[in-house]
Formats: C-alpha cells, sequence, structure tokens
C-alpha cells in the first residue's frame, strides 16, 4: 500500500531522479517478490481556484463495482480489486492465447493523508478515468478581511469635498 501525504503544495520533480527511482524501485521488486511502488495508478493534481481542486486517478478497465473510495480519520484510500472476467475463463476454454498484455489489470491501493479541511465533493468514473472533486475549506476567521480607510480633519469631521 502507498502511503502518500495529501498537499496542497506542488510537488518538484525531475525526470532523471524519477526514472532512476523507477528503476531502483523494479530492481528491488524483482528481488524481493513485492509489487512495485511504480506499478500504482499514476495520478494528476488540479486546482480550479482557492476552494476548488480535482484529482484524476488513471484506473483502465475498473468498473465502479471494482473500485473502492473511503475516508476514514482523515485519510483517504483509493483501491482496486479486479474481477474475474468471463471472457479470460471463455478464452482458456476456446483456446485464445495473448501474445502480448501491456494493459495490467492488478489490485491496488493508494492511501493519502488529507488535512480536515478537505471533503470530498463527488466521484466519477468515465472512460478509465476516476474523478474526484473536493473543496479546501477555509473558516471565515481565517480569510483576509478588508478594512476601509476613513479621513477626518484635526476636530474629528469627515472631510467633504464638493464640485462647483
Amino acid at each position: 500500500m502507498a502511503y502518500r501525504s495529501f498537499s496542497l503544495i506542488p510537488a518538484l520533480s525531475n525526470h532523471l531522479l524519477s526514472d532512476r527511482f523507477n528503476q531502483i524501485d523494479n530492481l528491488f521488486s524483482r528481488l524481493t517478490g513485492e509489487s512495485p511502488v511504480a506499478d500504482t495508478p499514476a495520478y494528476n493534481l488540479l486546482q480550479k481556484d482557492k476552494e476548488h481542486y480535482e484529482m484524476t486517478v488513471s484506473v483502465p478497465g475498473y468498473t465502479q463495482d471494482e473500485l473502492d473510495i473511503s475516508v476514514l480519520n482523515n485519510q483517504l484510500t483509493l483501491s482496486g480489486k479486479p474481477k474475474v472476467e468471463e471472457t479470460e475463463v471463455n478464452e482458456e476454454k476456446e483456446g485464445i492465447k495473448w501474445l502480448h498484455k501491456g494493459i495490467r489489470k492488478s489490485a491496488f491501493s493508494l492511501s493519502f493523508n488529507l488535512e480536515h479541511r478537505i471533503t470530498i465533493q463527488q466521484a466519477n468514473l468515465d472512460k478509465g478515468l476516476l474523478t474526484l472533486q473536493f473543496t479546501y475549506d477555509i473558516p471565515e476567521q481565517e480569510k483576509p478581511q478588508k478594512i476601509a480607510i476613513g479621513v477626518q480633519n484635526k476636530s474629528g469631521c469627515v472631510l467633504e469635498h464638493n464640485a462647483a
């Protein structure tokens, strides 16, 4: 299970370093037999405005009943568990063999620690993309406030200017 801290501050990435990380991750996975961290689904995070955000997770081939989204103790967990499809069983009976199967559909779990002010508004699955809409609620006392500035003369009266 991959744990990630969910921050509204964008992370810096370096393709050279991330490629090296993926290579090392794959090497250790082959040695230990565990699935690589890089095999977790890719995701995008978009800031629509100051309070509205959108996360899109790539889940090709998954249906709604194979995906689970839950929030417990400010931890968002996205998981997928594929069902054995009848077509795979039929293919084995008919002698159909895969020559290359590049789109893998394996179980996954992604976890993000959320701040207490983040609330998930809705989730949609369309064309292999799971989209989560959420808001970052800022209390009124923490929002910036404008203070009006008035001008007074020494006697305490407000001066007015009349155009003739």
